[in-house]
């Protein structure tokens, strides 16, 4: 008896999350099928043109844009910015800097080097735990 390998799918959703791209910027054919493993993969590896100009240009999802501009998803929403962005709205922030912006990013950078604080401390406890074995 042979079982036949069905081929796992996802929502266009998840694709478009996994792709780091803006589903609703998609073409309307990714965002009303299902997506393949096999077909997220050929996206993933051999992009076609519209998806290179929509991780170029945009526009961004929040994830996107928070990496973009060094600062959290939280802090995205406690700065007003609920849309998605575009490259060029996310540049221009960058060159006004309001002092939101400026907060949110001290913020992450406080954020990052208390979890390399913490990292580096458990090491440390797992280091000195397998000397005293």
């Amino acid at each position: 008896m042979t079982s036949h390998k069905t081929a796992q799918t996802m929502k266009p959703a998840t694709a478009a999350k996994k792709l780091g791209v803006y589903l609703q910027a998609t073409p309307a054919e990714f965002q009303e099928g299902a997506v393949s493993r096999t077909e997220l993969n050929a996206l993933q590896t051999d992009p076609p043109a519209w998806l290179v100009e929509l991780r170029r240009t945009g526009p961004h999802p929040r994830p996107v844009v928070a990496a973009k501009l060094g600062i959290s998803i939280a802090g995205l929403a406690r700065g007003g910015v609920t849309e998605p962005l575009t490259t060029e709205q996310i540049d221009a922030l960058k060159d006004e800097m309001p002092e939101w912006l400026q907060k949110e990013r001290a913020t992450q950078a406080e954020v990052r080097k208390e979890t390399a604080r913490i990292k580096e401390r458990d090491a440390e406890r797992a280091a000195r735990s397998d000397d005293q074995r």
